[in-house]
């Protein structure tokens, strides 16, 4: 047995229209489901990210188990390495202020800025880690 890959993965914002409009209007996501004050999910090829409401998904008595998180996570979005410079320019001109931009060793790039519940997003090319383009 081994595990394949993540599946889906979670941040936790407690104001979900300011994420859903970052993440729609900045990063060009598509809602897949959500459930106002709850949740948002958006579907990327294979994977899901979710962005749950702490406040919501601690509550006790729903189908999954309690879960949240309080502080800032993180997420990487893999994007092609051409790219970059294009990402760059679309988040500046649409106010979002570049918090970091990395030269890895192994040859990828990342560009870092904030979330409108202060996670650290990352976009960045999957050389990263020496994975394929």
């Amino acid at each position: 047995m081994k595990l394949e890959k993540v599946l889906e993965t979670c941040l936790y914002c407690q104001d979900l229209d300011a994420a859903e409009e970052f993440y729609t209007d900045v990063l060009g996501l598509k809602i897949y489901s959500k459930v106002a004050g709850r949740h948002l999910f958006f579907k990327l090829a294979e994977s899901m990210l979710l962005i749950f409401n702490p406040d919501k998904t601690m509550e006790a008595g729903q189908d999954v188990p309690p879960h949240g998180a309080c502080g800032e996570g993180h997420i990487a979005f893999a994007i092609r390495e051409t790219e970059i410079n294009r990402w760059r320019e679309a988040l500046l001109a649409k106010n979002i202020a570049i918090e970091a931009e990395v030269n890895w060793p192994t040859g990828g790039r990342s560009l870092y800025f904030r979330d409108p519940a202060n996670n650290s997003v990352e976009l960045t090319s999957p050389k990263i880690w020496k994975f394929n383009e």
